[in-house]
């Protein structure tokens, strides 16, 4: 039986400041990744939604990114490689901390936004994340694109890479995620996006914003939680994953 997992990115309000339906996405996927609070998420959010992934036996993954509240992790920052370890362990030991007060306990790490697609190719800040990882727990699963340098440099280093690919976001033809900043990067219709991640998983290719086949080699599917469609398109998709008898399951 062909076997995948389906992570969100959740915990990411902020104060009153609500962003996604935690709760039901929750109910829905098999990996959470969840904002450490330096792009998103204040304490008392991300320690409910750790109790949420906890309740819902759904694995708690660490989203490190860039430290940019105010723009959401989406901008790049030209920080110094030893800055960036410091504060990628820093991140992990907080939400670390929220989730064992939750019962569970971080089980893997995923670079958010900026830094998740400057890491495809900006080795020296791919292996600032790497280390920070190793030194705080080289036993964590890496989140990453296939082919990104983080995931070659994290694989170097002994950790253990899980390959994902994106259900609502266009691909280029090189197997990139298309700019935020450009038409169609995001993608909301619903039954397309379930469409899209069954031929991912079965086949293992998605159409590219040119028309042409993209392979894409993925152990989890990724339905970002901050769409307003996300829930709908998260029942969709596995609403359909369902029906085709896929096997979805954390791959940790």
């Amino acid at each position: 039986m062909t076997r995948i997992d389906l992570n969100s990115d959740l915990g990411e309000s902020y104060g009153q400041w609500r962003l996604g339906d935690d709760e039901t996405m929750l109910s829905l996927v098999t990996s959470a990744n969840i904002a450490c609070g330096f792009h998103a998420g204040d304490p008392s959010t991300l320690l409910e939604t750790c109790r949420g992934a906890a309740d819902h036996s759904v694995r708690i993954g660490a989203q490190v990114g860039y430290h940019d509240l105010t723009g959401f992790g989406r901008r790049f920052i030209d920080v110094e490689p030893a800055e960036l370890t410091a504060e990628v362990i820093y991140q992990i030991g907080a939400l670390d901390g929220l989730a064992r007060a939750a019962g569970s306990a971080v089980s893997y790490v995923k670079p958010h936004g900026a830094l998740y697609n400057a890491i495809v190719h900006h080795r020296e800040q791919a292996r600032a994340v790497v280390e920070a990882i190793r030194s705080y727990n080289a036993s964590l699963p890496v989140l990453g694109l296939p082919g990104s340098v983080f995931l070659e440099e994290a694989e170097r280093a002994g950790l253990v890479v899980v390959t994902e690919a994106f259900a609502d976001r266009a691909y280029t033809p090189e197997g990139t995620l298309v700019s935020r900043r450009e038409p169609g990067a995001v993608l909301h219709h619903p039954d397309v996006v379930a469409q899209r991640v069954l031929r991912m998983v079965t086949e293992g290719v998605v159409t590219a914003i040119d028309g042409t086949d993209v392979r894409v080699d993925a152990k989890s599917v990724c339905i970002h939680g901050d769409s307003p469609d996300a829930t709908v398109m998260a029942v969709a998709v596995r609403a359909l994953l369902d029906a085709e008898n896929i096997d979805i399951r954390a791959f940790v």
